[in-house]
């Protein structure tokens, strides 16, 4: 039987190559990239470990048959010295794509370890093993410093945005659509909970009312089509519904729609964030103009709009909502990642340790302790009443 990625489908027989070892590398890298395109990887998982292959062949200074399990060691130290070092999760990724191409030319199935003792009287290794690569010991691996931001600082971002549109809008300049749209963007991430790609890809036909909220015609809930997706599989679809405490997006958004994006004149586009080319906002645009915003108003470089998502979850857990409509609201899989952003202050774990008193114990709060046990009021969307646009 014949498997996608087998050697000889990639290297005809009887052929005489100038440079053999180099012409059956980029073979074994073609076999490997039929058979990642047979289980319905994406090009974007694909390319960057065909590079990553390379990458470490050319580190090596020896083809795949003839890698040793120290190389593997030395290539891990390169990337772990010098001020550019890569974060332990990178580096563990790296060990998994070499592991799993390693695997594909060990496999029996696909025919490689006959051609490479025929070819090169070698037998191949497999040169990651436990001892020698980072292992997956806790659920996040991200850097410390990023954080969800403080009800504080998403108050200091949104005033900041909301002055600069109303600075650029007064002084005539050219400038206020795109001012509006980035506001209106970053506000949106942080009141849906949204991923970069997933805010940058909306169209306005996925802006869908909610049946109880007819107040907010349609703009209750935002339909996600492109979410994150998992082992070749199509993005994950879901409807995040807006939240009371969040109503202030709502004005935010009918502005855009139905007063901003017009003026674009995007005709017959349905993305939702245009820019003045009538282009859709790339998700690299939206990174390097939030890092803009970010550093004006004055915060952490380490703040990024995904810390956005954090504060989302974090903020509708101190608000009371149960753990499983946050989940189903983000989109996560499990429980156990939405955990993963949860982040409470330390004040609202003293009120919720205050009320658990109060209940078992039937005492009363003391030293000021508010009766409630609520958190404080959630952050507004800023005066969205801007007419000089």
């Amino acid at each position: 039987m014949t498997v996608p990625g087998s050697a000889h489908l990639v290297l005809a027989p009887g052929v005489v190559h100038l440079n053999e070892p180099a012409a059956v590398f980029e073979a074994m890298l073609s076999g490997w990239a039929r058979q990642q395109k047979s289980r319905l990887l994406a090009e974007a998982t694909i390319e960057p470990r065909m590079s990553l292959v390379r990458r470490f062949a050319a580190f090596a200074e020896s083809p795949p048959w003839d890698w040793t399990a120290g190389d593997v060691e030395d290539f891990t130290a390169s990337l772990m010295s010098g001020e550019d070092r890569l974060a332990p999760s990178t580096i563990r990724g790296y060990h998994l794509t070499l592991r799993l191409f390693c695997d594909y030319l060990l496999d029996g199935r696909y025919g490689w370890i006959a051609q490479w003792e025929e070819r090169f009287g070698t037998i191949p290794a497999q040169v990651c093993h436990d001892y020698n690569t980072a292992a997956h010991l806790v659920e996040y691996e991200g850097r410390p410093a990023r954080r969800p931001f403080s009800y504080d600082e998403v108050e200091t971002l949104f005033g900041f945005l909301d002055d600069r549109v109303e600075t650029i809008a007064r002084s005539g300049r050219k400038g206020a659509l795109a001012a509006l749209r980035d506001a209106q963007m970053v506000k949106t991430a942080y009141a849906f909970g949204l991923r970069r790609r997933e805010l940058c890809c909306l169209d306005v036909v996925d802006l869908r009312p909610n049946p109880r909220m007819p107040d907010w015609g349609t703009y209750g809930a935002v339909h996600v089509r492109y979410a994150k997706s998992s082992r070749g599989s199509s993005p994950r679809r879901r409807t995040v519904l807006a939240v009371p405490e969040f109503d202030w997006v709502i004005a935010g958004l009918r502005q855009w729609v139905e007063q901003a994006r017009p003026l674009l004149k995007p005709g017959p586009r349905q993305a939702l964030w245009l820019t003045e080319r009538k282009a859709q906002v790339s998700v690299k645009t939206v990174d390097k103009r939030f890092a803009f915003l970010r550093d004006q108003a004055g915060l952490s470089k380490d703040l990024s709009l995904h810390c956005l998502r954090h504060s989302y979850v974090t903020h509708l857990i101190e608000f009371g909502y149960p753990e499983r409509f946050v989940t189903e609201q983000v989109g996560h899989s499990y429980a156990s990642t939405t955990a993963i952003y949860t982040s409470v202050s330390n004040d609202f774990k003293t009120k919720t340790l205050q009320a658990a008193l109060n209940r078992v114990y039937g005492t009363h709060p003391t030293h000021g302790a508010r009766q409630d046990g609520r958190p404080r009021e959630l952050p507004h969307g800023g005066d969205d009443k801007r007419e000089d646009l």
